[in-house]
């Protein structure tokens, strides 16, 4: 945000005043220096929208200053390549470390599919048509399972090829085999697909992300499934969520809690709108609506056939996106202590989701004031955020390297910042 906000200012001074709070005792809630506060006061200085929250919260204004920022540039359209039906999209690696998508013919595609699947025992040394459809199904959901552990421990640019190849070989193979075996394996490859959708967006690509959640509901509309529909709303709603744009990732929650969907899906669509209310300030529809999502969430039945959709490794998701809500909402000091529990919970194994929301619990630290103890989580962290280097992570770690210098004269922070911004060089796309 480039241009000072003069409503802002005007609102912030009058509700400070009516508070009766000096800019010093504000300051001092808010964990910012009274100059650079005051500047902001008289217009000088534009309000960071994290700034805003945490004023938002000490004056008790119920979102009314967060609503007096800018609405974010939202843009959300998937815009498919030409000849989708001759081409798919494969990650490929540059020779500076970065990544894009690039159109590679089906034929290659489904060819190294069906070399992966055999070389984990699928059997035989023949093409793709040799093999059955009930054997692809059955190693396909075993590779499924192994590379979502795998995705917990690195980057999404060594994971992507090979989960595109497995989408497309088991979209082929369902051309070939029996009525419910076909809806089988269109059902599992809407699950690859949604999985290469998310893999997109932690390695930075939004349109790619969105192209291949697309690529999900209509893999799963072929085999009989309308109800990924709703969650690739959810998936969309990630997007404008990590835009700051609350109106937009509010709307298509609540479009995916429609009650015909199972409740796991409405479920995960109640967190989200959760964390819209919260970037919006709201934290009274915030909390209602994670509670909504606790009840939804209770009443999932897995189901021992089809991957389950969403994280797998929060004991308690709700909980775990309380924590993430409340740093949001401009509470950092009930944030890192609602994380700290709920970090506690997850395997070790779980690199990726102790990295997401170790790096959230780090910056709730750093809003709080606890200088020494943000520091010293953020050093055990940075090695695993540039194993998996998401790009959604490394927007929350340069949050952090930002609330951090705020206190340059702090020998903790000193210590780390050579550290913490060569690991943002490495993972930054």
């Amino acid at each position: 945000m480039s241009k000072p906000s003069i409503p802002f200012a005007r609102e912030l001074r009058q509700r400070r005043l009516d508070a009766g709070l000096t800019l010093t005792e504000l300051a001092q809630r808010v964990h910012y220096s009274k100059g650079q506060l005051s500047k902001v006061e008289r217009g000088i200085k534009a309000p960071s929208r994290d700034l805003a929250r945490l004023c938002d919260a000490a004056l008790e204004a119920g979102g009314a200053l967060v609503a007096l920022l800018p609405d974010p540039s939202t843009d959300a359209r998937t815009e498919e390549p030409d000849g989708f039906d001759e081409e798919v999209w494969l990650m490929q690696l540059s020779t500076d470390g970065g990544s894009w998508f690039k159109p590679v013919p089906r034929r290659q595609v489904v060819s190294a599919g069906a070399a992966s699947l055999m070389s984990l025992g699928a059997g035989g040394s023949e093409a793709l048509s040799a093999l059955g459809g009930a054997q692809v199904l059955e190693v396909s959901r075993s590779l499924f399972d192994h590379y979502r552990r795998l995705g917990q421990t690195v980057g999404p640019e060594f994971l992507l090829p090979g989960l595109i190849a497995q989408t497309h070989t088991l979209r082929e193979t369902s051309t070939h085999a029996d009525p419910r075996t076909r809806q089988q394996l269109l059902a599992l490859g809407s699950r690859y697909a949604e999985y290469v959708g998310w893999l997109a967006q932690e390695s930075g690509n939004e349109r790619a992300a969105l192209w291949w959640t697309q690529r999900a509901v209509d893999l799963a509309a072929a085999g009989g499934d309308r109800h990924l529909a709703g969650y690739a709303l959810v998936r969309r709603a990630l997007v404008t969520l990590y835009r700051e744009d609350a109106k937009e990732t509010i709307a298509l929650a609540r479009q995916a809690q429609d009650s015909t969907l199972p409740p796991r899906i409405r479920g995960l669509a109640a967190q989200r709108e959760a964390q819209g209310h919260a970037i919006a300030g709201d934290r009274d529809a915030c909390l209602r609506t994670l509670d909504i999502a606790r009840e939804l969430l209770a009443r999932h039945t897995p189901d021992s056939d089809t991957p389950v959709i969403g994280t797998m490794h929060l004991p308690d998701p709700v909980g775990m996106i309380t924590g993430w809500c409340l740093y949001d909402l401009g509470r950092p000091r009930e944030s890192a202590e609602t994380l700290d529990q709920q970090l506690a919970q997850v395997p070790p194994h779980a690199l990726r989701t102790q990295v997401r929301y170790g790096v959230r619990r780090a910056l709730a630290h750093a809003a709080a004031g606890d200088i020494e103890q943000a520091c010293d989580l953020t050093a055990q962290l940075l090695g695993g955020a540039v194993a998996v280097s998401s790009a959604t992570i490394s927007a929350d770690l340069r949050g952090l390297a930002h609330t951090l210098g705020r206190h340059p004269r702090n020998p903790s922070v000193r210590a780390l910042a050579p550290q913490l911004g060569t690991s943002l060089r490495l993972i930054t796309p």
